[in-house]
């Protein structure tokens, strides 16, 4: 039978990972293990809670050495600790990323899409190097210019700083050429976008037997 001292060595976050892995870790275990001591009178995974909640509440993309600083027994050493270790882990992610360059990757990218029976519009955010930020469902149901607002459609853009967006929706139908509703919806999101300075790239539509393009037919 272990003793408790040894139940509690293998519930800390170092032996924690040794035995079982980082992916077996909670959020704040990680910040932790990357911090490795708290300070006098502190739990180094009450400190860690604290960062955690923090990043959760700022954003990962958006959290700063000021904004960690703010935080009781987080000085400029341990701030840097973590926002190295994000920077380190994103550009590994970034690389993972797939390039966006044509609209067979869209396709390719859509495939669960062809064959659904309501109409999906959907978007992908693009950035400066044409790699994927996120693709996201905006609206189900039937696509006309009335349902479909720019608000909609560029918010994520906007959160995610994306250099570009393209848009694609499926057609039941099976039908690939677009419909009038889809010429106006992407007449209307392209002057959104000249607006507020994030390209539509592309609108596809997605059906059985393919996709149409509208930046490949020249309707863009």
């Amino acid at each position: 039978m272990k003793k408790l001292q040894d139940m509690y060595r293998d519930d800390k976050p170092r032996e924690k990972m040794l035995k079982k892995g980082a992916h077996a870790l909670k959020k704040e275990e990680l910040i932790a293990v990357i911090l490795g001591s708290g300070i006098k009178g502190q739990d180094i995974l009450e400190l860690s809670k604290s960062i955690t909640t923090l990043i959760d509440k700022i954003g990962i993309d958006r959290v700063t050495i000021d904004d960690l600083i703010t935080l009781k027994g987080v000085g400029e050493v341990k701030a840097l600790q973590i926002l190295a270790s994000i920077e380190f882990a994103k550009r590994y992610l970034e690389k993972s990323k797939p390039l966006i360059e044509s609209a067979k990757d869209v396709w390719n990218l859509l495939y669960e899409y062809r064959d659904k029976k309501q109409e999906y519009l959907l978007s992908i955010t693009i950035d400066g190097a044409s790699r994927l930020i996120k693709k996201r469902v905006v609206t189900v149901g039937i696509l006309n210019q009335s349902l479909v607002h720019p608000r909609e459609v560029f918010v994520d853009a906007i959160v995610d700083r994306a250099a570009g967006i393209i848009i694609a929706h499926n057609h039941p139908s099976g039908e690939l050429y677009p419909s009038r509703a889809d010429m106006q919806v992407t007449d209307r999101l392209k002057d959104a976008g000249r607006i507020l300075g994030i390209e539509l790239l592309d609108h596809i539509i997605i059906a059985k037997s393919g996709w149409y393009s509208f930046s490949e037919e020249g309707a863009l």
